[in-house]
C-alpha cells in the first residue's frame, strides 16, 4: 500500500472514510443523524483548506487505484485555528453553534480519525497506517502523537497499546468521556 498526502480531488473518496471513523461524533457535531448530511459537510471540509479535516490534513492509502484508508492528523496547538473554519461551515449548513471541549492540545500531534474501506477492513491497512504515522511523526519528526480512543472499543485500545501507545489520562468530545493515549520518542 503507498501511503501519502491526500489532494482536493480525492474528497469524495476521503469523506465517506471519515464518516465510518467518527459517525456519532460527526452527527453530535451536526445536530442530525443524517450519514448524507454528514458526507456533504465533512466533503466540503476536506476540500477547503485551513481546517482539521482539510486534505492537508489527511494522509490515503493507496491500493491499486483506490484509496482504501485515511488518517487526519494535525498539530494539536493549530486544533482553536482549524475549527473556526468547522464552526463556521456547521453554522452554515445546520444553523447551530459549535463549540465542543478541546480533543487535542499543544505538544501533540493529533490523530483524529483512521478509517479503513469497510471492504478491506482485517486486513491490516489501519495497523499499516498507524505504523506509517508512528514513523513518520515519532521516529522521523520527533514529535509525540496522540489519539483518544473509546472505552467501549477495547479492541482499538489493544491495537494502540500493542504498537506503543501509552495511556495518559481522560478527555472529553461531544460529552462522551474518552481515553487519551500518547506515543513519543
Amino acid at each position: 500500500m503507498l501511503i501519502r498526502k491526500a489532494t482536493p480531488e480525492e474528497s469524495k473518496s476521503i469523506a465517506p472514510l471519515i464518516l465510518l471513523a467518527m459517525e456519532d461524533i460527526a452527527y453530535e457535531f451536526i445536530g442530525i443523524r443524517s450519514a448524507g448530511k454528514a458526507l456533504q459537510w465533512l466533503n466540503n471540509l476536506v476540500k477547503m483548506k485551513g481546517n482539521q479535516y482539510s486534505f492537508e490534513n489527511c494522509w490515503v492509502g493507496i491500493s491499486g487505484a483506490e484509496i482504501v484508508a485515511v488518517a487526519v492528523v494535525y498539530d494539536g496547538g493549530d486544533l482553536a485555528k482549524l475549527r473556526k473554519p468547522v464552526a463556521a461551515l456547521i453554522r452554515n449548513m445546520f444553523g447551530r453553534d459549535f463549540n465542543p471541549e478541546d480533543e487535542t492540545q499543544a505538544g501533540e500531534y493529533y490523530i483524529d480519525s483512521v478509517g479503513v474501506h469497510p471492504d478491506r477492513q482485517g486486513e491490516g491497512i489501519g495497523t499499516e497506517m498507524f505504523e506509517f504515522l508512528i514513523n513518520t511523526y515519532v521516529n522521523e519528526r520527533k514529535q509525540t502523537l496522540g489519539l483518544l480512543v473509546d472505552k467501549d472499543n477495547p479492541k482499538a485500545k489493544r491495537l494502540y497499546l500493542r504498537l506503543g501507545f501509552d495511556l495518559v489520562g481522560e478527555k472529553t468530545l461531544a460529552g462522551k468521556t474518552l481515553e487519551h493515549l500518547q506515543f513519543t520518542t
